[in-house]
């Protein structure tokens, strides 16, 4: 991608691209700090995420989130394909509830890559094309507002091919995905009560040492990690989203005050609550 691409990623949060040979993935060998969606329309690729080998093909989508190591790219000299380029901020901006994230991100981690039916495809191209229009048009005061919009669409469409896949994929599940599954879906619905692994282990009658290395053998982040990026993406929301205070966000997420509220999104963020306000 080249450097006036990233500049504008930077600048809108979001960036398109049918050349998909100048996306990301090719760049060599990098940490992912974005969200990435892109289809492969004609030819074969290769590259690993995370060490493991993976196969593009026509109609394949491929699902990054942040927070992978993407190497080795290779592809046929007929390579093609359409990209869209999130930054983290803009995601986090752009989902209206928590729960969003669970289908399509929880499922890619284990497939980075789903083949989806040619009529699924034309969809994914209608939402790009949409989106590459509203981008370009420069004097549309609320070209970023549309994208959001459109790109919060395409997420809950893509989750529903994820919720077919899951389907096919649900007989083969090992053990440690299943407790995976279960783990997450027992934050979503506890998260602002409870943050101690522990609790949870109880809950599903394992020990938390086991609940740590199955979780973290499934997707690559600890137990608490997965509670953190809950707990800190429910007050972006809430930050972003409410007129509540900052002190009644403590008393929401079950904070002991105000002051370790502060302490722990800054510590996750980088920023204070309220410069994230603000900003």
């Amino acid at each position: 991608m080249s450097e006036s691409g990233y500049k504008r990623l930077l600048e809108d949060g979001i960036l398109i691209t049918d050349n998909l040979s100048a996306s990301p993935v090719t760049r060599g060998s990098l940490r992912t700090k974005f969200i990435l969606l892109a289809l492969c329309t004609n030819g074969e690729a290769h590259y690993t995420i995370d060490t493991q080998e993976q196969t593009v093909k026509k109609n394949d989508v491929i699902i990054i989130s942040e927070r992978h190591v993407i190497d080795n790219y290779r592809a046929s000299d007929d390579i093609s394909g359409i990209c869209i380029v999130l930054t983290v901020k803009f995601f986090y901006e752009t989902i209206s509830n928590v729960s969003d994230i669970s289908a399509l991100f929880l499922f890619s981690k284990n497939h980075p890559v789903v083949s989806i039916s040619p009529t699924e495809a034309d969809t994914f191209k209608s939402y790009f094309y949409m989106l590459k229009e509203k981008l370009a048009d420069d004097e549309n005061r609320y070209r970023l507002e549309l994208a959001r919009t459109l790109v919060l669409a395409m997420f809950y469409d893509m989750s529903n091919v994820i919720y077919r896949v899951q389907q096919q994929h649900a007989k083969r599940q090992t053990r440690a995905d299943a407790i995976f599954t279960r783990f997450i879906h027992m934050v979503e619905e506890n998260f602002k009560q409870e943050r101690r692994v522990g609790w949870y282990a109880q809950q599903m009658c394992i020990t938390p040492k086991y609940l740590s290395e199955m979780v973290k053998h499934v997707s690559k982040r600890t137990p608490n990690e997965w509670i953190d990026r809950y707990v800190t993406l429910e007050m972006r929301l809430l930050l972003r989203n409410s007129s509540m205070s900052i002190k009644e966000i403590a008393i929401e997420l079950n904070f002991p005050n105000q002051s370790f509220l502060g302490k722990y999104f800054k510590e996750h963020v980088g920023v204070s609550p309220s410069e994230y306000r603000r900003s």
